[in-house]
């Protein structure tokens, strides 16, 4: 797979400026893992008059088979041999638009440090693309590339060579010039434009594929005559997702004919009313508590211990305070869900080192999890049976000893408040126990002067004055002395 970028210079503005727009180095060849194969950048020719950067990608197809479980293009699992052996290592796609947005991220957000005059100067570009699959033919290609200032040359290739009278495949050789593009438009263009041209996707749209479509589109893809077929192939033909783009876009260009901004258009609903409508879920509240509680101890390295699906390992990575961030779950699906939710296997290198996520049970004492200033245990200790809860305090208090302890529970009191939930019902089937305040109290308490941590006690959501919150956390800081605010010592005595 295969395409390279061209311009032309001279001694005032030379060609060379082409390896500062792609932060990439004309003297060096370099290589960029990726989860489906290897990425070579290098440059066949660098001097003043003449520059092109080449981007090659090795496809490694047995690699993209085990990330898609057989699913896909050539994949399907009745057919084990067209897994391998397809068009992908050859043919411009939606894999060589994903490499090129990891690969030249900085040149298509526009971005250069070293020169920021550069990115929005317009350049002499030819861009070619040997192999490029063109679903609709080379008309198609015309009508998308053209009207955005390209001249575009579209050769079809023959299906072979040496039987003319078997025609022309769907694969055609694609050179595109112009002199009045930038590169970040450029790149943009191709982002968008290669897997509309293949229609087909290697990995699963999902909502974000929207968000994405229009931060690419944005400046062209508005007025595109063809915004329609573009939207709808680049999001796999999924109606909902193409209606929401759609009407995102005709927002867009409301707002450029009105020479306002998206925001001043869509306000026929106020902020105000839309939160008292829709009031924040008692899970956010929850991470929101844990978030500051985190903050306030000054924590930097953070234990997740039952982290589930990942939504507060999500959040901690937010916040660039927590530098180390372990996610701990006995059950392997839900880090393989964990994993999925945090793209992983996309995320930048930096963001990646800030993170890890293995498997272990809180039963049992773990060596890895030693060292850390905090640890977060959010509604775990209610799915445990009580005759293993001891265990799990030795591994977290005694063995691990962390700093900071972050303990959540449902408070079984709020359960009346709850109109969907039957009386004597738990809030959830695998919910072994839940506590009352005053139960939840006495077990803290005692954990904390067994292993030498002050603890203190905090609501999480509406405090009611008869049945207190609908969540409770206890703090455990093992310099601290426990607290008690007026509300805490009313919960107590009831």
């Amino acid at each position: 797979m295969f395409l390279t970028i061209s311009t032309t210079g001279t001694p005032q503005r030379p060609a060379t400026d082409l390896g500062y727009l792609l932060h990439k180095h004309p003297e060096k060849a370099q290589a960029f893992s990726t989860s489906y194969g290897q990425a070579h950048v290098l440059y066949p020719e660098a001097d003043a008059e003449r520059c092109t950067a080449a981007l090659l990608l090795e496809v490694d197809a047995v690699a993209l088979v085990r990330r898609g479980k057989g699913k896909g293009r050539g994949g399907a699992p009745n057919a084990a041999l067209a897994q391998y052996v397809n068009d992908r290592p050859y043919a411009a796609s939606s894999l060589l638009a994903v490499a090129l947005s990891g690969v030249f991220s900085s040149a298509m957000r526009g971005q250069c440090n070293a020169r920021p005059e550069l990115p929005g100067q317009t350049r002499p570009l030819r861009i070619e693309v040997p192999a490029l699959p063109a679903r609709g033919g080379p008309e198609l290609v015309r009508r998308l590339f053209e009207p955005l200032g390209w001249t575009a040359t579209v050769q079809p290739v023959a299906l072979d060579g040496e039987f003319p009278e078997w025609g022309d495949s769907r694969y055609v050789r694609l050179v595109l010039e112009s002199e009045n593009l930038t590169l970040a438009e450029a790149l943009r263009h191709l982002y968008v434009l290669l897997p509309v041209l293949d229609d087909a996707k290697h990995y699963w749209v999902s909502s974000d594929e929207v968000d994405k479509l229009l931060r690419a589109g944005e400046g062209w893809l508005p007025a595109h005559p063809e915004q329609k077929l573009i939207t709808s192939r680049y999001l796999s033909r999924r109606w909902s997702l193409t209606r929401e783009a759609m009407e995102r876009l005709e927002l867009v260009r409301l707002a450029e004919a009105d020479d306002s901004e998206v925001e001043e258009i869509d306000n026929a609903v106020e902020a105000e009313s839309e939160a008292e409508e829709k009031p924040t879920p008692l899970a956010v509240q929850r991470r929101e508590a844990i978030l500051a509680a985190l903050g306030a101890s000054g924590a930097t390295r953070v234990l997740d211990l039952g982290c589930g699906q990942g939504q507060l390992v999500q959040a901690l990575l937010k916040d660039p305070r927590f530098t180390e961030i372990v996610g701990v779950d006995v059950s392997m699906r839900a880090l393989t869900i964990a994993s999925r939710r945090l793209k992983l296997d996309r995320m930048g290198e930096r963001q990646a080192s800030r993170v890890q996520l293995f498997q272990g049970s809180l039963a049992y004492t773990d060596n890895r999890l030693k060292g850390y200033d905090a640890a977060v245990l959010s509604e775990v200790i209610e799915h445990l049976d009580l005759p293993r809860l001891p265990a799990l305090e030795y591994a977290v208090f005694g063995a691990a000893r962390p700093r900071t302890v972050l303990v959540t529970t449902p408070n079984v009191e709020y359960n009346v408040r709850w109109d969907s939930l039957p009386a004597g019902h738990v809030r959830h089937g695998d919910h072994r126990f839940e506590w009352t305040r005053a139960q939840f109290r006495t077990w803290a308490e005692a954990v904390a002067v067994r292993h030498g941590y002050g603890v203190r006690f905090v609501p999480v959501g509406p405090d009611d004055p008869e049945v207190g919150p609908p969540t409770q956390m206890a703090v455990f800081d093992m310099s601290g002395e426990a607290t008690k605010t007026g509300n805490e010592k009313e919960a107590t005595a009831a």
